[in-house]
């Protein structure tokens, strides 16, 4: 009875135990109140901020004087710009040149805010729907500031789609409507979901290989190797797929298809 008290007590003190569900808390860093308003720096704050120093240095020392033989971090730079350069390009098209530094940007803090989030010890503010869904909702806002200041009134003709019977138009707008407001939150869900559902399963499998000892957990230990090579998988392509939609919607918002 009294051991099991104290292992309780482990877990709610000092790095959680075993419970898979620590790793998402939320500390303050830096306590702030402000009228009531609670504006604390926390950890989940300043691993936005590695996030955003981490993209800036990579593209700061990759983007310096070019060599014959580029560098290992030129490398990566030019790869990761060509890549959005082309995403931006192809879904689109030549009116969303002057996004790129947006789209750019996006995609390099949702990265590092994913990749950054596997390191022992870090924090995964991607794995936060609070997070996801106000940066999704943002999205949302300025792409629709873009269509309707760039179509007007014209913009609304997305809901109906081109060619469709008028008489459709009682069924087709309240669903293409309702399809349009989900897009902020199928897009911060989809991004929230795996990587808070990737690092429970990371943290749950690491506590079976501790428990089941040296000799029963080599099992969990490999299993656990390979979930992680494919977690860093799965932090990569979310960054992506998050970028890719966002590209989709303003292609739709510049062009109305």
């Amino acid at each position: 009875m009294a051991g099991n008290k104290g292992s309780q007590a482990a877990e709610s003190h000092g790095g959680g135990g075993l419970d898979p569900l620590h790793q998402f808390e939320i500390h303050p860093i830096l306590d702030i109140q402000i009228g009531g308003l609670d504006i604390s720096f926390t950890n989940s704050s300043l691993w936005m901020v590695i996030a955003a120093i981490v993209s800036f240095s990579l593209i700061r020392f990759g983007a310096g004087p070019g060599s014959l033989v580029p560098s290992r971090w030129q490398l990566i730079a030019e790869s990761l710009y060509t890549t959005i350069a082309d995403m931006v390009r192809d879904n689109v098209g030549n009116d969303g040149k002057k996004y790129f530094p947006f789209i750019f940007t996006l995609f390099m803090f949702l990265l590092f805010g994913n990749v950054l989030g596997m390191i022992p010890g870090s924090f995964t503010f991607t794995s936060h729907i609070a997070v996801t869904f106000a940066l999704a909702a943002s999205i949302f806002v300025v792409i629709t500031a873009i269509g309707l200041v760039k179509h007007g009134a014209k913009f609304f003709s997305l809901f109906f789609p081109h060619g469709a019977p008028i008489a459709t138009a009682p069924i087709l707008i309240p669903i293409e409507l309702i399809s349009y407001l989900s897009r902020p939150v199928s897009l911060s869900v989809r991004l929230f979901a795996n990587m808070m559902v990737g690092h429970t399963l990371l943290k749950v499998i690491a506590s079976f290989a501790i428990m089941l000892g040296v000799v029963g957990g080599i099992a969990p230990l490999v299993l656990l190797v390979g979930i992680t090579a494919l977690e860093f998988l799965v932090a990569i392509l979310q960054a992506y797929v998050f970028t890719i939609l966002t590209c989709i919607y303003l292609h739709d918002a510049l062009h109305l298809h």
